[in-house]
């Protein structure tokens, strides 16, 4: 087993899945993460990831080949280095700031022979135009000569219990051969299989590829839902027949809006290069984004309706919210489009009030009350609105009562007429 010395900076959904697997191959893992918080939850075995149980990160601490730290001074000497940062948007643009201030430390460090690797999700042209001089400059070595650098597209899907991190393909690139080679042999020994591609441009292409054709198909089905409320049709049942067709068919269904890392994010990076770089505009990312950015007004319409219907108004009524994470079974609500749905509820008077075990009590939004789905929860609200299907979640209860109940994931039994579908 290597005990080569390997860095990772950022601890979150992406990061710490790679990091347990580092560690169960033989890697030295000094893992970067600057939400002190965290830091100190990992160190003493909490893991805030549901893809990590405490009992996998407890054993990663025993094998004294881990240390979550706050401190760039510690990785000092590393063989391997991935960059998992957040790439978000800042008043609509790309925000690469986490990026440079990562690859900015690390360059302090770097010495011949090493490899440092991007994972955050970016524009085609970031690896070879962003984090190649940063590094050059702070280390005054050369890249591809001194130093190898790659990209590789994260593809973590929290949650899912059949697609883990060594069960994915992963692609990976390198800045000439030397860094491919480099890069493929770390990946190798971490998943089943790697997809090599010629360039870092057509891998970070590759990311944004994968997560623009969810977008613009769930922006298709949230749209289609719309109408067919309008027209009287049930679009869940018309979705589910559609899948029965082996081919040429590929099954999304609606909700509440698109959140996390990816989809509300990954898109814009695109257009905004294409608008930059080629001075077009990509017509159906911008038609994808105003149609899923809509999405939580729409179910605040839809239960301004329902309540309407009951005789009662928005304003000071008490709404219960089922889930805040963007995605069952996880607790990110990076983006999640329970947020903005909660600040549109508040707008309009109501009280709001959440049930999401999974997210951590340090990231709970302001201004939205932390409850348990229980009976007396339920009957105590004026509408309740699934958001996330959560595994534990009783479903069973909503239909039980008198208690109005949006369900915009056709995961509630119907049971009573007071369940209604988004």
């Amino acid at each position: 087993m290597t005990q080569r010395k390997l860095v990772i900076v950022g601890q979150g959904y992406v990061g710490l899945p790679v990091t347990m697997r580092a560690i169960e191959v033989g890697y030295t893992v000094v893992g970067i993460d600057l939400d002190a918080a965290r830091i100190a939850n990992l160190r003493g075995g909490i893991s805030y990831v549901d893809d990590v149980s405490h009992d996998q990160l407890r054993a990663a601490l025993a094998t004294g080949r881990y240390l979550p730290t706050t401190d760039y001074a510690d990785v000092a000497n590393f063989d391997v280095a991935v960059i998992t940062v957040p790439t978000p948007l800042r008043d609509t643009l790309p925000d690469l700031s986490f990026i440079e201030a990562s690859s900015a430390s690390l360059s302090e460090h770097l010495t011949l022979g090493a490899t440092v690797i991007l994972e955050s999700t970016t524009y085609p042209g970031t690896t070879e135009e962003m984090l190649v001089p940063i590094l050059e400059k702070g280390s005054g070595l050369q890249a591809g000569r001194d130093f190898h650098v790659g990209y590789s597209p994260e593809r973590i899907d929290p949650g899912n219990t059949q697609w883990g991190f060594v069960e994915t393909p992963k692609v990976v690139s390198g800045v000439n051969a030397a860094s491919l080679a480099q890069v493929k042999a770390f990946y190798d020994e971490l998943v089943n299989e790697t997809v090599p591609v010629s360039s870092p441009k057509e891998a970070e292409l590759t990311k944004l590829l994968e997560n623009t054709f969810r977008h613009v198909n769930i922006a298709l089905v949230n749209e289609l839902a719309i109408f067919a409320h309008q027209l009287g049709v049930n679009v869940w049942e018309s979705i589910e027949a559609a899948g029965t067709k082996p081919f040429g068919f590929m099954k999304f269904t609606p909700g509440p809006g698109v959140g996390g890392h990816c989809l509300p994010v990954d898109p814009s990076y695109l257009s905004w290069q294409v608008k930059r770089k080629l001075g077009q505009n990509f017509r159906f990312v911008e038609l994808a984004n105003d149609v899923n950015d809509h999405m939580p007004q729409y179910v605040v319409q839809r239960m301004l309706e329902l309540l309407n219907e009951d005789g009662k108004a928005m304003k000071n009524s008490r709404v219960l919210m089922l889930g805040l994470a963007y995605k069952k079974n996880t607790g990110d609500i990076r983006e999640a489009p329970s947020v903005h749905l909660a600040d549109l509820l508040r707008g309009y008077g109501a009280t709001v009030s959440a049930v999401d075990t999974h997210v951590e009590s340090h990231r709970w939004p302001a201004g939205i009350d932390c409850s348990e789905l229980t009976r007396e929860t339920v009957a105590a609200a004026d509408i309740v609105v699934l958001l996330t299907e959560h595994d534990e979640f009783d479903l069973g209860l909503l239909g039980e009562g008198s208690t109005l109940v949006l369900d915009t994931k056709n995961c509630v039994p119907a049971t009573s007429t007071r369940v209604h579908r988004l």
